[in-house]
């Protein structure tokens, strides 16, 4: 049997995490919220609902990992094993493990248009329309059906490659490059937009508090989503990385990096993107592709530098979707090398191919194919890793395995809050999720 691979650094672990966490969501959705929710009126329900999730359920998908050393298949009938119910067990995993297949390869589509965007930045193509309408017509034409083969294939050939290379060698060394380039980069954007005539307005209104936003219960609703999907919680990219963990690694502090970081992804971009809006008059009022890939190019080129802006900003959200584009990928590469007994190039491999196909076939309907995982493939893997570790494995075996590494012995409300808390707020999310057509 091969030896398990592992990270190589406590750092190097918490920037994959980061990076598998900071994603679109971030980018393109947050600022949206924000500008949509009341402000600081949204920002205040988030960070309770990151304080909460943070502080069980990505330490218990951590835990649940590093505990059984494999991916959600083997984790799940390992905790079913328990009650003598492996095949079961392991039958669930898959719930997450295809969930995060059929995510990444939804994502591939996403990030083919970043790669577009990114080298058309530099060449002149992505800001060569001349209006709103040049720009919409432009992005229609590239998310058609098989409208950007070319660059799909390209971002999953990188992504691919990544994962060939290894834990320590790929995932690792590429998240300790990409992700404190992404910060620094967006930290170079806020300074230049915070210069611009007009930004005040945008920081006034991230940072106020409206009594009656607040007060609104979808405020909330929509702070949870945010929160959830912000942080990666699914049951299987979180879970895998931690099977790559020694025993002495203390997962509670490598969590609230984790949250923190993320946290800090999410305000960097709404700290460049509102005031960005403020500059030229406009309010923040629309969200995904359209946001990134329509708006803020029309924006780019109305603002001095808008070419270096342009630059600069397509570079770090590639950065942003290609870690966390390999995390989505290594639960099912994972569980291929665990179920087939191959290494882990040809199961690389594998996976590559599967997902280029149907990554280029879907690219027509990749909207209603992300909205469908986001509604309920996503919050159900989430729920059932919560309910295997917390309900199934049990307190004593739970408190063991998060305890190891630490020095003190975490909080004896911790079990009772992942147990009743946490696991409920899975399924009230799927809940949501499907009455309201999608929070997160």
């Amino acid at each position: 049997m091969n030896k398990r691979e592992s990270f190589r650094t406590r750092w190097g672990f918490i920037l994959a995490c980061i990076g598998s966490a900071v994603g679109m969501g971030n980018i393109w959705m947050f600022p949206t919220r924000v500008s949509l929710y009341g402000g600081g009126s949204f920002i205040i329900p988030y960070f309770i609902f990151v304080i909460l999730i943070g502080s069980t359920g990505i330490i218990g998908e951590m835990s649940f990992g590093r505990a059984t050393k494999s991916g959600p298949v083997n984790a799940f009938g390992t905790a079913c094993e328990m009650k003598g119910k492996r095949k079961i067990g392991e039958a669930i995993g898959l719930i997450p493990v295809l969930g995060s297949l059929a995510m990444a390869i939804g994502y591939t589509v996403v990030l083919g248009w970043i790669v577009k965007y990114m080298v058309g930045a530099f060449t002149g193509t992505t800001l060569a329309a001349n209006d709103v309408d040049g720009f919409s017509a432009a992005f229609g034409g590239m998310a058609s059906a098989f409208g950007n083969n070319g660059w799909l294939l390209s971002s999953l050939t990188i992504a691919i490659v990544i994962l060939m290379l290894g834990i320590g060698s790929g995932i690792e060394k590429a998240n300790k490059i990409m992700m404190p380039l992404f910060y620094v980069l967006f930290i170079i954007l806020g300074i230049y937009v915070f210069l611009q005539p007009g930004s005040a307005d945008g920081y006034r209104y991230i940072f106020r508090v409206d009594p009656k936003a607040l007060a609104d219960p979808t405020t909330w609703i929509y702070a949870l989503g945010q929160a959830f999907f912000s942080l990666s919680i699914a049951g299987n990219g979180t879970l895998i990385y931690g099977s790559y963990l020694s025993d002495s690694e203390n997962i509670p502090a490598s969590a609230a990096r984790v949250a923190i970081f993320d946290t800090m992804a999410a305000l960097l971009a709404a700290f460049v993107i509102i005031p960005a809006m403020a500059t030229a008059g406009t309010q923040l009022n629309q969200g995904g592709p359209g946001l990134m890939f329509i708006f803020l190019p029309n924006l780019f080129k109305s603002m001095p530098g808008g070419t270096i802006v342009a630059m600069i900003f397509f570079v770090a959200v590639f950065f942003a979707g290609m870690t966390s584009l390999i995390n989505l990928y290594e639960a099912p590469i994972a569980t291929v090398q665990e179920k087939f007994g191959l290494k882990r190039v040809p199961a690389c491999a594998v996976v590559g191919v599967f997902s280029a196909v149907v990554a280029t076939c879907i690219q027509g309907i990749v909207s209603g194919w992300m909205d469908v995982l986001s509604i309920y493939i996503c919050p159900l893997g989430a729920g059932l890793a919560a309910i295997m570790f917390f309900w199934v494995c049990g307190k004593k075996y739970v408190e063991t395995q998060v305890n190891k590494g630490r020095e003190n012995p975490i909080s004896d409300k911790f079990y009772p809050a992942c147990k009743y808390i946490f696991c409920p707020v899975c399924f009230l999310v799927l809940l949501l999720g499907i009455f309201m057509g999608g929070i997160g």
